[in-house]
């Protein structure tokens, strides 16, 4: 194998390799023999077919085999010679079949991390604001929980439900008269005042007594989700089967052990402690990104075009998420994807600058994520998700996405190291703490 290296930019390498006509050879021969143990063909023995019918019968898969097992070998055996490791896919250009006899040459492009030098790190001073209890959230907490545990019990009389109420309804969408499908439900429990629905559609719940049916026209937002009904008005019918409220459980030593505590008090510990540990992780992530704000006012470097797309895809992805949490859709923003990106640019940018820093500062340690690392990742990921382990794992590989991950978490250890060796010192905090705390687990 030999091969010739061009600096595209001063992150983009193209690498061409011609293979010797021995080398291939030997790749085909190679495949050859391992299909030659597995394949079952009439009139042979398994394992005794020979090797001219089997290459004869199966020689493009053999052939695309060979050159992909070639392909692989020099790409590993380059990036060890150059010492350098690709930030995103490669491209790999050159012919789709290999040729007995003779040379076969291909080309490989890809971007690494730009060579700078990198700003002193070690030892920074920076102020991370104390973690101080806000006995309001922790009650906060505590009536969120007594609120999802609460029992839903009848509201006497026949006044129509109000918000802070719930109301078990039919409901179904007409158009001209007609009803349109998929579009009604029954004994659907609305929580009014909540925004689960079209503000017109509550208002339309609330005139209606207990017992009885009501009608209104209800007309889509022009940036809803579904975009067969924006901006459509239709004719929604609506009955009320009952109203409830909520009946909160007393906050009580019974109410503890339910939730897996010994008594209250344990409950309020645990709570106080998730509290308090969400609100040391957003302290400590503010004074992280006062570090790397400093950091990259010291350096200047090419970003690898790769790097910015993928910062680009996340954040565009995130919006998109958001918004469908709101039952609207990216196309609501009446921008087209080109002002949208524009739009984000400064903020991808930001992203993969810090991507960049921080992975250099990660190879010059000489940090790693281990194969360990990043299944632990995946799993928690699939818990979190309800996803399967083993297709989420497959999905990340299959779209090179694992490679992107890889380097997130060794961007991530960087930063951890940057953390560990600056000198933290505690102030009190500028604004009442807002942290949100999880619902605690029993030990």
């Amino acid at each position: 194998m030999e091969y010739t290296v061009e600096d595209i930019s001063p992150v983009k390498k193209k690498v061409v390799i011609t293979t010797e006509a021995q080398e291939v050879e030997a790749a085909i021969m190679g495949a050859v023999a391992l299909y030659r143990t597995s394949v079952q063909m009439d009139g042979f023995r398994k394992g005794k077919v020979p090797a001219s019918l089997i290459e004869q019968r199966f020689r493009d898969k053999i052939y695309e085999e060979a050159r992909q097992d070639i392909v692989n070998v020099h790409i590993n055996d380059v990036m060890q010679q150059l010492g350098v490791q690709p930030l995103s896919g490669l491209n790999v250009e050159g012919a789709d079949t290999l040729e007995r006899g003779k040379t076969y040459q291909y080309s490989i492009e890809f971007e690494v991390l730009p060579v700078f030098d990198l700003p002193p790190y070690e030892g920074m001073e920076v102020e991370q604001e104390k973690v101080v209890v806000d006995e309001k959230e922790v009650s906060g907490v505590i009536d969120r929980i007594r609120r999802d545990r609460a029992q839903l019990v009848p509201v006497d009389g026949n006044e129509p439900a109000r918000d802070g109420q719930i109301a078990s309804i039919d409901f179904a969408a007409y158009e001209n008269g007609q009803p349109l499908e998929g579009i009604a439900g029954q004994n659907f429990d609305l929580a009014l005042g909540e925004h689960q629905a079209l503000p017109e559609f509550e208002e339309l719940v609330k005139t209606i007594p207990y017992g009885q049916e009501g009608e209104g026209e209800i007309r889509f937002p022009d940036d809803f989700l579904a975009k067969d009904l924006a901006g459509k008005t239709v004719t929604m019918k609506v009955k009320v089967h009952a109203v409830k409220e909520r009946k909160l459980p007393e906050l009580d030593d019974e109410f503890a052990k339910a939730m897996g505590f010994e008594n209250v008090e344990k409950l309020q510990e645990a709570i106080t402690t998730s509290y308090r540990q969400s609100r040391e992780n957003l302290n400590k992530s503010a004074a992280q990104k006062t570090l790397l704000d400093r950091l990259l006012k010291m350096v200047e470097f090419p970003l690898p075009e790769s790097l910015l797309e993928i910062q680009m895809r996340s954040l565009i992805g995130g919006l998109a998420a958001r918004l469908e949490r709101q039952g609207k859709s990216l196309d609501s923003l009446g921008k087209s994807n080109e002002d949208l990106r524009k739009e984000m640019l400064p903020e991808a940018e930001e992203m993969a600058r810090i991507q960049v820093l921080l992975l250099s500062i990660a190879r010059k340690e000489g940090l790693e994520v281990s194969d360990h690392e990043v299944t632990t990742h995946l799993y928690q990921e699939s818990l979190r998700s309800g996803e399967d382990f083993k297709s989420l794992r497959e999905s990340y590989e299959r779209s090179g996405m694992i490679f992107v991950l890889r380097d997130r978490l060794l961007a991530d250890k960087a930063m951890d190291m940057i953390y560990a060796k600056a000198k933290v010192t505690e102030v009190e905090p500028k604004a009442a703490p807002a942290a949100d705390a999880e619902t605690p687990k029993a030990e």
